[in-house]
């Protein structure tokens, strides 16, 4: 299937292109910018956004990388069929990320992962470490260490799905939503946070059948552990170049979380940025600077 395009307005050959391809029967929206000769860099969004949370990076970026960042199937504007339809989980999610990689010929890459893209990113490099230059990682964990009272009762859910839905469903409310991206901001930066990004994020979690969706891939995320070993061995073997650029103040995904990754990857670059979850919005042009600096040195 032919890929769509609109073009956004900007430098001649690196503006945005807001694009879908077919990758398996489903239709996968993503964004693309930078020139396609240069280091690609993938950009794998968390819940409950999508790769909206990558528009200023990408414009950051585009000058020096080529920059691919999709929305998973049930987040954004991919397809977001029925729980009856469509096998949510973390390992088909992946299937559908390396298929569309495979669909635009893209057979070497840096991975940006972030929450819920972490498992998928790290599912990726471990299976296939020869196609991954370098990792940037963002409050996406690869060790049990780091799992704030926030997943108290996602893992109690995984344990006793009808006992604690109601719970669960808490987090599909617009004060938890808004609450993801405004929680261990310092003060001096809230004007920062833009409020398109958690009313576009709240928007397509209230469409039909979405919160059944996301009580899947809550119960299906108790399986991402189970791959931690795995993952550490792929670290210790491979030793991947690795930036982690993590809000010190994350109440998600907590900074215990980003310095696990030291133990395995003793040379990776730890840097603990005095924000909360969504540290992009608050801190992109410091994270745009670490990228930069990082994938100049190891991608060129």
């Amino acid at each position: 299937m032919p890929d769509t395009s609109n073009d956004v307005p900007g430098r001649a050959g690196m503006a945005t292109r807001h694009r879908t391809a077919l990758v398996e029967g489903r239709t996968v929206f993503y964004r693309e910018a930078g020139d396609p000769s240069q280091p690609t860099l993938v950009l794998l969004h968390g819940f409950p956004t999508s790769s909206h949370m990558f528009r200023r990076l990408i414009e950051d970026l585009r000058g020096d990388y080529h920059l691919i960042a999709p929305d998973h199937i049930g987040f954004g504007f991919s397809d977001a069929p029925p729980v009856e339809e469509f096998t949510y989980s973390f390992d088909r999610l992946t299937e559908i990320t390396q298929g569309l990689l495979d669909h635009l010929g893209i057979d070497r890459f840096a991975l940006y992962i972030m929450d819920y893209g972490a498992p998928i990113g790290l599912r990726i490099a471990s299976r296939a470490p020869e196609r991954v230059s370098a990792l940037v990682v963002q409050s996406g964990n690869a060790y049990t260490e780091g799992f704030t009272p926030f997943w108290d009762v996602l893992f109690a859910h995984a344990k006793d799905r009808p006992g604690n839905e109601a719970e669960v469903r808490k987090l599909f409310e617009a004060d938890a939503t808004r609450w993801q991206y405004t929680h261990g901001v310092p003060q001096d930066r809230l004007d920062r946070l833009g409020p398109e990004a958690w009313t576009l994020d709240q928007d397509l979690l209230e469409r039909p059948g979405n919160a059944e969706i996301q009580l899947q891939l809550f119960w299906d995320y108790q399986f991402n552990l189970d791959l931690y070993p795995g993952i550490q061995e792929y670290f210790r073997t491979h030793r991947p170049p690795t930036l982690i650029a993590w809000g010190e103040h994350d109440e998600i995904f907590g900074a215990e979380g980003a310095r696990a990754y030291l133990r395995d990857l003793p040379d990776a670059e730890l840097h603990l940025l005095n924000a909360g979850h969504f540290a992009l919005e608050t801190h992109g042009d410091e994270i745009a600077g670490l990228i930069r600096d990082f994938l100049g040195r190891h991608l060129n």
